[in-house]
């Protein structure tokens, strides 16, 4: 059952591209040495993985840290240890017991033990007061996790729960030291330190991370850099010359079409392409706790507005955004098929007759002159684009927005704290699993991945009932329920999901594309071909 939801994750890679794709050789005889110079878009706004809701976390701090399990990406969605070197799963599917490894270190030389597995992971599903679990409804079922000696660590389920064994290889799952967590629960937050294959050297806000290869990681032989340096880029022109030029030798997320185009054009054969559909959408959060967003008519008719399908035809062309789908990745296991999809407000087809059903409901809500502030991130792509999609969307039906675009920090910190009307959001996932992918439209007095303010117990309920199902036809109808209901509702609606396109230099060798962003980054395997 733990990899049935999963069966159609690895998506196939889109054949009408612009330019060849220039995939991967095979691999040589890794070679060590060299540092590796890679592009992050956009700062990190804090150091803590279980805080973490933005790649630039994960990129940046990663290669720091080790995780339970980790996804093997040759065989994506498959699993294999981290730090765990073996485990064992009851009949019953409530009790995971995992055999840790005995030479893993962290960077202040202490050795890890079963005491450091259950302390990050009583954070993770039981946070102390002033830290933030984004993950905490991912491990409501886990009732009691035992350490009977140094190197076993048990969880125990309340409930059977299939997502539970997949989201152990979750890569915000950063593994952190017991002993700094009791000094200091905030610990993560201000310092890194970790038993990934980097130590961590220095960072310079607005320029560049920095690590060091640990001499003492546990994977025999890896990692094969001497170190690497993550440069911090604000403006996508700066990142692409780079990247064009050579002082960057790749940038993990991703590429627009048209950047694609202009690199490939560039430099040929030196550049390597690989694209791959993406466990990520764009969505649109409307603050539930302001008025007139406190009224579902409101939101419906703001949802309504949105022409999905045309909108796809266009962004595809300038943007990452590229598939219409509801709450579950198209093409899935658990994705809501196109024309069942398309009865639900905001994604039927006959987009007049859509605009006309927002406006009534514009008048009849008393607000038929609409305007407020649409917060965005600063971001190039794909959000800029997408916040200038939604502000004519919405002109259409006489609505004035004011598109306020923020960076990351300043972004985050407004979504947190409510100060915004309307805020242009991401559903940031490294699998395509409900039990974390609904995550953004639960309650969030239950989920703080939701940024809607809203307390909805009928989706709670439908949440928990899919958790629990345990045949995939009966889940999916539950899900579709689930669905159908938020987008009623309205309070998180989808825009469009991402299409990945990387770029890496040809000599920059071992990295592996993913459906997800999030994976991949320790860059304990990659090498330098030079």
């Amino acid at each position: 059952m733990k990899h049935s939801m999963l069966a159609g994750a690895v998506a196939a890679v889109s054949l009408a591209l612009a330019v060849p794709a220039i995939a991967q050789a095979p691999s040589a005889t890794p070679k060590r040495g060299g540092t590796l110079t890679f592009a992050i878009s956009a700062e990190a706004p804090t150091y803590d993985c279980h805080a973490g809701n933005t790649y630039a976390v994960v990129h940046a701090v990663a290669p720091f840290y080790s995780t339970l399990l980790k996804f093997d990406l040759s065989k994506y969605p498959a699993v294999e240890g981290d730090v765990a070197e073996s485990w064992e799963i009851s009949p019953d599917q409530k009790t995971f017991t995992f055999r840790l490894r005995d030479n893993v270190v962290f960077h202040d030389g202490t050795r890890l033990t079963s005491r450091d597995v259950r302390a990050t992971y009583e954070r993770l599903r039981n946070p102390p007061p002033g830290v933030v679990s984004v993950r905490r409804a991912s491990y409501e079922d886990i009732s009691e996790i035992l350490t009977p000696d140094e190197r076993t660590v048990v969880f125990k389920l309340s409930e059977a729960n299939p997502s539970v064994f997949q989201n152990f290889a979750s890569p915000w799952d950063c593994i952190y030291s017991a002993a700094k967590l009791a000094e200091d629960p905030l610990f993560p937050q201000k310092t890194i330190m970790g038993t990934g294959p980097f130590k961590f050297v220095e960072h310079v806000r607005g320029s560049h991370f920095a690590g060091v290869r640990h001499e003492q990681y546990h994977v025999r032989g890896q990692p094969y850099l001497d170190g690497f340096r993550g440069v911090i880029f604000s403006q996508g022109s700066a990142m692409l010359n780079a990247l064009q030029g050579g002082q960057v030798l790749a940038e993990f997320r991703s590429l627009s079409p048209a950047e694609r185009d202009r690199i490939v054009g560039t430099l040929g054969q030196r550049i390597r392409i690989e694209e791959e559909s993406w466990v990520l959408k764009l969505t649109v959060a409307f603050n539930a706790e302001k008025a007139p967003f406190n009224d579902p008519r409101v939101r419906r008719a703001l949802s309504m507005a949105i022409d999905r399908w045309g909108g796809s035809q266009g962004l595809s062309r300038i943007a990452t955004l590229r598939a219409v789908g509801g709450v579950m990745r198209p093409g899935s296991p658990f994705a809501t098929p196109e024309a069942e999809l398309a009865k639900l407000p905001g994604f039927g087809r006959d987009i007049r007759a859509a605009r006309e059903e927002a406006r009534r409901l514009l008048r009849e809500a008393g607000v038929p002159n609409l305007s407020f502030v649409l917060t965005n991130r600063t971001l190039a792509q794909p959000y800029t684009p997408g916040g200038v999609f939604l502000v004519d969307q919405w002109r259409q039906i006489g609505v004035t927005v004011e598109h306020r675009q923020l960076e990351t920090a300043a972004y985050n910190a407004a979504q947190a704290n409510g100060t915004f009307d309307v805020i242009l959001d991401f559903s940031n996932e490294f699998m395509d699993e409900p039990n974390n992918g609904l995550t953004k439209y639960i309650s969030s007095d239950r989920s703080p991945n939701n940024p809607a303010r809203a307390v909805d117990r009928d989706l709670d309920r439908l949440y928990d009932q899919q958790r629990r199902e345990t045949d995939p036809a009966k889940r999916n109808a539950i899900i579709q329920e689930f669905e159908r209901l938020a987008m009623e509702r309205a309070y998180t609606v989808p825009l469009l999901w991402w299409h990945r396109i990387v770029a890496t230099h040809q000599h920059l060798r071992g990295w592996q594309m993913s459906p997800s962003h999030l994976l991949g980054q320790s860059l304990a395997g990659v090498w330098l071909d030079q």
